[in-house]
């Protein structure tokens, strides 16, 4: 994403300093000397702001606010200038420009800044609307670190579990059990609507997923009992449902509780 020297002017003028009316520096024969040209403008800019608006965070948001299309760029270059401002340069550049959520969670997790699960926490808290994108940025990034970024994923944004999960799952359909029992271990309450929104996707694997999920919610009969309505709402077979509810230590009677919603 290069700037092009209109821009560089309008940016400087922004921030209160003249361009000499002159063609620009660098050429298209010498693109290193013009990444660094640029590189060496955006630092400079983004310090000017940080002068003029007491913190590298109202810094960003100003920025966004007339350049959106630069935000990345401009967060590329505050993780360096200031990374002890990690969290703040962070929430503020996603906070004002959440379409680039992603952009910046992959940014952030590839420069070290932090562990990744934190990272992707401070997104989600930034901007929960976007917490699939999050999620998403933070496992291309991070394959190994699956499991972490789903629990941390759901325990921050609780409500949006199911959302989550499916999202992950579809990213990694060989790991869909695995993503599931680790949100159920997490938020153990969120047991029903995150079969409803594996099994939209998966119905394949019906059987295995109301399995599962039926096993980790065990300690909990109302929370069994829901996932159950929910299975047979999706199709599963009532004599799979009934094996699964036995399994789980259900009687008869709140077995047939359980299929009437009679939770």
């Amino acid at each position: 994403m290069k700037l092009t020297y209109s821009l560089l002017v309008l940016l400087a003028t922004l921030s209160g300093t003249a361009v000499v009316a002159a063609s620009p520096v660098t050429s298209v024969s010498e693109p290193d000397t013009e990444v660094s040209d640029k590189n060496t403008f955006q630092t400079s800019f983004l310090k000017r702001q940080v002068e003029q608006n007491m913190s590298v965070g109202r810094a960003i948001r100003s920025i966004a606010s007339h350049y959106p299309q630069q935000v990345v760029d401009i967060v590329d270059v505050a993780l360096d200038e200031y990374p002890d401002k990690y969290r703040e340069i962070i929430f503020a550049a996603i906070s004002a420009q959440p379409a680039s959520t992603g952009e910046i969670v992959k940014l952030a997790i590839d420069k070290d800044v932090s562990s990744c699960p934190s990272i992707v926490k401070l997104a989600i808290t930034a901007e929960p609307t976007y917490v699939d994108f999050v999620v998403q940025a933070a496992a291309n990034s991070t394959p190994e670190e699956l499991d972490e970024i789903v629990r941390v994923a759901v325990l921050t944004e609780p409500d949006s579990a199911d959302s989550i999960v499916q999202t992950l799952s579809q990213q990694h359909p060989n790991k869909v059990i695995e993503i599931m029992t680790t949100a159920l271990e997490a938020v153990p309450f969120v047991g029903e609507y995150v079969v409803d929104a594996l099994l939209a996707v998966f119905p394949n694997q019906a059987d295995e997923v109301v399995e599962n999920a039926v096993r980790e919610a065990s300690a909990q009969r109302e929370q069994v009992k829901r996932i159950l309505y929910s299975a047979q709402n999706a199709g599963v077979d009532n004599a799979k449902l009934k094996q699964f509810a036995s399994e789980a230590g259900l009687t008869e009677e709140e077995f047939a509780a359980a299929l009437t919603g009679n939770n």
